[in-house]
């Protein structure tokens, strides 16, 4: 999941953990990234090179759910990559699985798609709840993050809501 820094010059990247039917929210890590596309000559020029921090984001992550995922679990993402490597390090037993990412709208739906079977719903639609809860992550709004410690706070108190009181974690 991606959302930005005050501006979209300052793109920063959520990888999120989440339970397969539960939806239960396992962890979260937000990490600083660069711009890319059209807005990476401008986001250098404005702001200079930002380090890419999503790896050791991931690895801060994995490391901290590592102690309470199934030895033989079964790990889906999309098809980032990154992601295979860092799976093996960190759950070197685990089955995992990648999945062709499809892209959500601007508006409406947003991480939601239209296809009949999404086998990442779990996680797409906890994307979608941020989204939807969380209100700095908006895609069309005045609020914005400001700090990326605050973001991480922010999602902190919202993580402990969605796991206790939408019922997530009691599966």
């Amino acid at each position: 999941m991606e959302t930005i820094e005050h501006t979209k010059l300052k793109p920063l990247s959520i990888t999120l953990a989440v339970e397969h039917g539960s939806r239960r929210i396992l962890g979260f890590a937000v990490s600083q990234m660069p711009a890319k596309g059209m807005l990476s000559r401008i986001a250098v020029k404005k702001y200079g090179r930002r380090k890419d921090k999503r790896p050791k984001g991931r690895a801060q992550l994995f490391a901290a759910i590592a102690p309470f995922v199934a030895r033989d679990a079964l790990i889906k993402s999309d098809q980032n990559p990154h992601y295979p490597a860092d799976v093996k390090k960190y759950f070197p037993h685990a089955y995992h699985e990648s999945h062709k990412g499809r892209r959500g709208s601007v508006t409406g739906q947003g991480e939601l798609k239209k296809v009949r079977f999404d086998p990442l719903f779990s996680l797409n639609h906890t994307c979608a709840m941020f989204r939807a809860n969380v209100n700095r992550l908006f895609r069309k709004t005045w609020c914005t993050t400001k700090r990326p410690d605050r973001l991480t706070a922010h999602l902190n108190l919202y993580v402990e809501f969605h796991n206790r009181d939408l019922g997530c974690g009691n599966n």
